[in-house]
């Protein structure tokens, strides 16, 4: 496992001040130091390798306590990898106790409800792993960097679209992953931090390679020049909504193998942190389970 004041580099903690200048999205190194340079991508392959076998565990002893569930939350830039990490993270887990979402552009019905009525319908199930790839996120994002997005969830009365009507989502959303943790939901976020030029170098390999082509869409390169305002906007949710209950996660990108190994990681240890436990046998049921025995036993 990553040690636990590796994985605190990347926890937002709630109240204080947060800026991603402060997080490196190239960040490979530290809390491997003891295994030399040459070493690093190697024990961060080790750590995934293990957490996913983990993790198989975890979520099967989830799946059979059947009390809590578990959401996980991606939010990227386009090419951070977000598709990538869910697909090796998750590649060892039952299909059965696992549901991904991915959100589109909203619909009419969608716009025609509140900005959360969309995700709410896709919670995971109590003993299920969710996730979001893409979230209620991008109505504090996208729409907050193309405020014409809101389109009839825009302000009444003509009321100015600026701090305080993004102040009053955030508190919209933390009440919303409050109520999510009362009732049994743990959530996860995670931000993807790749850089402006590692974003870069992917657009032109997606260019260079025919069968990456399909990945490449121009309204990606279109809003690659909205980077700055972008990064505020991320700033700005993640400071005001990482709480105790639904903590963010700021996890280096620029490297691949340290993504998925430090979200498999916190994935694995928060679940297996929960109060689980298999479900207990009644004196009834151990009677019918001793029947069947002699039955198989005698056949």
């Amino acid at each position: 496992m990553i040690r636990k004041d590796v994985i605190d580099l990347f926890r937002v903690a709630p109240g204080k001040k947060f800026r991603l200048k402060d997080h490196n999205p190239g960040w490979k190194q530290e809390g491997f130091e003891d295994f030399g340079k040459d070493a690093v991508k190697e024990r961060a392959e080790e750590v995934l390798a293990r957490s996913l076998a983990d993790l198989a565990a975890a979520q099967e002893l989830l799946y059979a306590d059947g009390r809590q569930s578990v959401l996980l939350v991606f939010q990227a830039m386009d090419a951070a990898g977000k598709d990538g990490t869910i697909k090796h993270v998750m590649s060892g887990v039952n299909p059965q106790g696992c549901q991904v979402f991915s959100f589109k552009k909203p619909s009419a019905e969608d716009l025609a409800h509140n900005f959360l009525w969309r995700y709410t319908k896709c919670l995971p199930e109590r003993g299920r792993i969710g996730i979001f790839n893409r979230s209620y996120y991008e109505d504090v994002l996208v729409v907050k960097v193309h405020p014409e997005l809101l389109g009839r969830n825009a302000p009444r009365d003509g009321d100015k679209v600026g701090k305080k009507f993004w102040e009053g989502r955030y508190e919209d959303i933390n009440a919303f992953e409050r109520h999510l943790a009362r009732n049994g939901t743990v959530v996860l976020k995670f931000f993807l931090n790749v850089s402006k030029d590692e974003q870069k170098r992917r657009f032109l390999e997606r260019l260079d390679r025919p069968e990456k082509n399909w990945k490449f869409s121009p309204s990606d390169l279109a809003e690659r020049g909205y980077w700055d305002d972008y990064m505020r906007a991320y700033e700005d949710a993640i400071a005001a909504t990482s709480t105790d209950a639904a903590p963010w996660y700021v996890v280096p990108a620029d490297y691949k193998w340290v993504t998925r190994a430090v979200v498999a990681d916190v994935v694995t240890t928060t679940i297996r942190g929960l109060d689980l436990a298999y479900p207990e046998v009644s004196p009834e049921q151990k009677k019918l389970l001793a029947e069947a025995r002699k039955k198989l036993d005698a056949e």
